[in-house]
């Protein structure tokens, strides 16, 4: 029985619902659904009935929830005990990101906060390609990282900060500008900028067409996004990004829609896997995330 299975169960005794409860904790559905069957095959007894319209606690639910708040209540006190022993200190908190994660969140402001908290704790802030942020985050390069995933992160725990549909950006007066419900065989003939191939937004745009069997044609390769911006903002070619972000550079650039299936794309902040370093042993990796969750949740 693991901690986020307890904190799960929590989550959806109390909301009721699994889509509400997945968003409480940042995660996704199909994935609270299987921690739920998980922990209810291991204690051997059905926590929750569920139906079309509502997810009700069995009695061996109500029981165990009871426990389960104890558990969790007794597991933050120790933290909390651990953390007023060490008082944050002294020590390192070494955090990689993307280009764009302004568009999602404001990490300076994050940044400011933490050290108001903890200024003895020396932060180190570094930008770069997905694949290079994990494989650092892996070795103890870095505590944590903001970066997009296309699919589950190995030997690394995550937490969802956003998901987006990709939508086109293009020039304001290109013909796709205004447009919805765009196939992807429609982009087949239009010159791309994008980025280089380990980015994780490039990757993510690589297999929506690849899974389609659509060949496209990619003018220019960047790694930076104001390039990025500005090659499609001279109608030098299109691209595919995150609404949000596209949105907040209008009116310079043109948006259309996709068709559906979406391209959804995630934004996650990657740290070591319980029970391994830097989290087992530094508290100042723990205490940013634990900020991160409390201002995402004002």
């Amino acid at each position: 029985m693991e901690l986020r299975q307890l904190q799960h169960m929590v989550a959806l005794a109390e909301e009721q619902h699994f889509t509400r409860a997945a968003q409480r904790v940042n995660i996704v559905q199909s994935a609270l659904s299987t921690s739920i069957r998980q922990l209810e095959a291991e204690l051997e007894a059905q926590l929750f009935v569920r139906s079309t319209r509502q997810v009700r606690l069995t009695a061996a639910g109500k029981l165990f929830l009871d426990k389960a708040k104890v558990a969790l209540a007794a597991i933050a006190d120790a933290r909390d005990a651990v953390a007023a022993l060490q008082g944050l200190r002294r020590g390192t908190l070494s955090i990689g990101t993307m280009q764009s994660l302004p568009a999602f969140l404001d990490l300076p402001a994050l940044i400011e906060e933490f050290h108001t908290r903890h200024p003895e704790i020396e932060v180190r802030l570094s930008q770069g390609a997905s694949s290079g942020l994990l494989t650092q985050v892996r070795n103890g390069r870095l505590d944590i990282a903001f970066v997009p995933v296309t699919e589950p992160a190995e030997d690394v725990a995550t937490t969802m900060i956003a998901c987006e549909a990709l939508v086109v950006v293009c020039a304001p007066e290109h013909l796709l500008a205004g447009r919805v419900n765009v196939p992807l065989t429609e982009l087949r003939t239009q010159p791309f900028v994008d980025f280089e191939p380990d980015w994780g937004t490039r990757k993510l745009v690589d297999r929506g067409f690849m899974e389609a069997g659509i060949e496209r044609r990619i003018a220019f390769e960047v790694n930076d996004l104001e390039t990025l911006l500005e090659l499609v903002r001279r109608g030098m070619g299109i691209a595919l990004l995150p609404e949000i972000v596209a949105q907040s550079r209008r009116p310079a650039l043109g948006i259309a829609e996709l068709a559906e299936p979406e391209i959804c794309w995630e934004l996650v902040v990657a740290y070591a896997a319980a029970g391994t370093p830097p989290l087992a042993i530094d508290e100042a990796p723990r205490a940013f995330l634990a900020l991160l969750d409390e201002i995402r949740s004002v």
